[in-house]
């Protein structure tokens, strides 16, 4: 028709233009508000709870109009909502498993019902979460809530867990934490940001409707941070876990050190995650996926483009077209678009170019999608990047360059591959260390992918039946490990910084003179850098039975200087030559027994009889060890789209542990066994009460086949090691049996960067069973963290 401006199909081809936004309504959510007169309260035992004389909390919508109010919970607030968890838990976790699936099916079908006015709700509030996504998180954990005490047998639920998230932290990471707490029987009181407080309080309303008891789903909102430390403070709670971004996570973990309250993290927001293009990538797909993840008004990550030097022309000659005429993206403040716009100039400084879709306006809070062709690894736009529409644009020659590139970053979370050639694909995802791995594609989630948090984006594992276990506990297990208490006042810089005792020269002749004994470092017994010994008393304490060496931050530093030159090696042995190499250190604690007996009987106290027992309890422990090393290699998973999803254990790294005083050989062995079996490298704090045992069992070790630096031990005073571990950057995680002050000092120091931790606090020598057999399926699953691949078909 002469004269029409229609596009025709070969014009939307050529353009690559989208079509036009569908209009939305918010009619359904608006009247929801205006039914609770956009006053929302608590919603404690079932019910909504609007106590009188309390702060609220203003929410605005996206173009600023008041939305809401919620309210400011205070103490009396906490300790209604803890008290009704802690009922709700009790008829929560007596039904059965089919009960409980019954209930979270029939959640299914409500949400079908109300699914307009919670998608329009979270809509309002920016907490993106689709009811579809909602209705296949209950599908999944249902399914696991049904088949708990057959799949996951000897493990109980904790009881109540605190699920806390920050302000800009969406509804699908809230609920990825709280479904799988409620489908393995624990009641959970959520403490939701200020995007996710409404739609968290509708769900309330729904889970009530749904047939859930009174108590077992809880939602306490207050005016920041402060309130998850506050509601973690309460004695009923057994478990923290928070998602969100990595500032408020490091100020929760400091609030609550020395609560007694285990507390994990998965900072998902503010993560820089490498877009990787290589030659052999379809470009026109891999360049349409970064304009759909890279540039969105709100997006959860950083991406990093990182685009091999062959393809870097047409990569970028591709972008010039799609970006053209691309509206300007919303920065939150004026503020926000100076960072934006020193970041840019930097850039430019250092030789990088810009692809922009427009011009920049010259003031207000808009500003064009860029790319930074050409930006320097070390530039803030990368190292630190800004909540603008920045794309930093790196360029690789090879494989590992590449990989050098995506490893670059301080965060773990989550890479995007583009290739057509699979081996490089899986090859490129097994050396990234990052916890999901997306071939030809992005963003994609499931709840059956197990996800861990690699370097600072985590220390739990969320998805999956992996990520069940974060909300249960061995059956066991009679006691939680760090019992409550309140945080004791502490100079954190003084910790572990006491003199050791003096060690005073007697009469006694050389032939009954103490026995001096050599640490373990890099595969040789040495002495201690200090060249200091310490003492080591009788169990009585009435005679120095040995003289050990007084360790300190220069032999950790060594120590892990030898792990991780050895580790990646030892990591990428095949499982079976692991199980070798436990195989042999087995039966080389075996021609050691007479020693090591000796050795327990004159430390400990017991009796021959108990310690050849305990030796022999610890040979077979190593061979139990050995066989687990190729038994439990993850597998493929059931994804809705069709494509395969693997899930792969890997080693944490380096791996620092201070040993108990209990079984102080049998525990060792355990520890030890668990950490290499998962390929990890392990330094090794002997108890400073019973160190002995260890020490004799460097003689075992200087006979084995285990690479030098795999295994360090390291004594001295426990404090002063604890805290030179704590503080060193490379180990990746610390399991603790000590003091209560230790616990509480490793809980506020090991956020910068987050150190996965085991702490449990040890008196009168009780703790842990360590003859019980379940401890292998716990400690082995303490010692790997998980990654998903997935790879589309279609």
């Amino acid at each position: 028709m002469a004269g029409s401006t229609a596009k025709t199909v070969h014009d939307i081809f050529v353009n690559m233009e989208y079509g036009p936004a569908a209009t939305s309504s918010a009619a359904t959510a608006q009247a929801w508000l205006d039914h609770h007169s956009r006053s929302l309260g608590l919603f404690i035992d079932g019910k909504f709870v609007r106590p009188a004389d309390r702060q609220s909390r203003s929410l605005v919508d996206s173009k600023g109009g008041n939305l809401c109010s919620t309210v400011c919970a205070v103490e009396d607030d906490i300790s209604q909502c803890a008290s009704s968890a802690v009922n709700g838990f009790k008829a929560w976790s007596s039904l059965t498993c089919y009960q409980r699936a019954k209930v979270l099916l029939r959640l299914v079908s409500v949400l079908g019902q109300h699914a307009q006015c919670l998608s329009e709700l979270c809509d309002l509030c920016e907490a993106s979460c689709s009811s579809s996504t909602l209705v296949r998180l209950l599908q999944f954990y249902s399914g696991w809530a049904q088949l708990r005490d057959t799949l996951i047998t000897n493990w109980t639920p904790l009881g109540v867990v605190a699920v806390v998230v920050s302000d800009d932290c969406s509804l699908y990471s809230l609920m990825l934490k709280v479904l799988p707490a409620l489908a393995m029987g624990n009641s959970v009181i959520v403490v939701p940001g200020r995007s996710t407080s409404p739609p968290a309080l509708l769900l309330g309303q729904l889970f009530m409707s749904a047939g859930f008891p009174a108590g077992a789903f809880n939602v306490v909102t207050g005016c920041d941070m402060t309130l998850g430390a506050k509601v973690a403070k309460n004695a009923s709670i057994s478990y923290v876990t928070y998602s969100g971004n990595k500032q408020d996570g490091v100020t929760l973990c400091k609030a609550t050190a020395g609560m007694g309250v285990p507390v994990s993290v998965s900072p998902c927001i503010g993560a820089t995650c490498p877009f990787i293009i290589f030659e052999s990538a379809d470009i026109d797909s891999a360049v349409d996926g970064v304009i759909d993840t890279a540039f969105k008004k709100k997006k959860e990550v950083h991406w990093l483009l990182c685009v091999q030097e062959n393809v870097l022309d047409s990569v970028v000659a591709r972008l010039r077209l799609r970006m053209a005429g691309m509206k300007c993206v919303a920065l939150p403040s004026d503020g926000d678009r100076a960072l934006v716009e020193a970041a840019v100039q930097e850039a430019q400084q250092q030789g990088a170019t810009l692809v922009q879709s427009c011009a920049a306006p010259p003031s207000g809070t808009q500003y064009p999608p860029t790319v930074l062709c050409g930006a320097a690894p070390s530039s803030s736009c990368v190292v630190n990047p800004s909540a603008g529409p920045l794309l930093p644009l790196l360029t690789f020659r090879s494989n590992t360059e590449a990989v050098a590139l995506g490893n670059h970053s301080p965060h773990g979370q989550a890479a995007s591959i583009w290739t057509e050639d699979l081996t490089l694909a899986l090859e490129t995802a097994k050396n990234l260390s990052v916890g999901s791995v997306w071939v030809n594609s992005h963003s994609v989630c499931d709840p059956c992918l197990p996800v861990s948090g690699h370097k600072d984006s985590g220390t739990c594992t969320d998805g999956g039946q992996e990520g069940l276990y974060q909300f249960l506990r061995p059956s066991s297990s009679s006691s939680p490990p760090l019992p409550r208490s309140s945080p004791v006042s502490m100079d954190y810089t003084k910790f572990g910084t006491a003199a050791s005792p003096a060690i005073i020269p007697d009469d006694s002749d050389s032939a009954s003179a103490p026995k001096p004994y050599l640490q373990f470092v890099g595969g040789k017994a040495c002495k201690a850098v200090s060249g200091c010994s310490v003492a080591v008393q009788s169990s009585g304490a009435s005679s120095v039975l040995a003289y050990c060496p007084d360790g300190g931050r220069k032999d950790v530093r060594n120590a892990v200087e030898a792990a991780i030159k050895v580790q990646p090696g030892w990591m990428k042995k095949s499982p079976s030559a692991r199980a070798q190499s436990l195989y042999s250190l087995a039966k080389g604690l075996e021609a050691k027994k007479r020693d090591l007996a000796a050795s327990i009987n004159v430390q400990t106290g017991i009796s021959l009889e108990d310690a050849d027992r305990e030796v022999e309890l610890s040979i077979a422990r190593l061979s139990d060890l050995a066989a687990y090393c190729d038994k439990i290699q993850g597998g493929t998973l059931p994804m809705l789209q069709s494509g395969s999803a693997l899930s792969i254990p890997e080693a944490l790294g380096v791996v620092g542990v201070v040993l108990p005083d209990k079984n102080p050989l049998l525990s060792m062995v355990t520890l030890l066994g668990a950490a290499i079996a998962g390929g990890n490298a392990v330094i090794m704090v002997p108890s400073q009460k019973h160190p002995l045992p260890t020490l004799a069992f460097v003689q075992v070790l200087q006979f084995s086949d285990l690479p030098a630096g795999l295994v360090n031990i390291v004594t001295g005073s426990r404090d002063q090691l604890t805290m030179a571990l704590a503080t060193h950057s490379v180990i990746k995680a610390i399991w603790y049996w000590g003091s209560s002050e230790g616990c509480q000092y490793l809980q506020y120091t090991c956020t910068s960067p987050l150190k996965t931790l085991r702490l449990f606090c040890q008196k009168d020598n009780m703790g842990k069973d360590w003859t019980h057999p379940s401890l292998l399926e716990e400690m082995w699953r303490n010692a790997v963290q998980w990654k998903s691949v997935w790879i589309p078909t279609a």
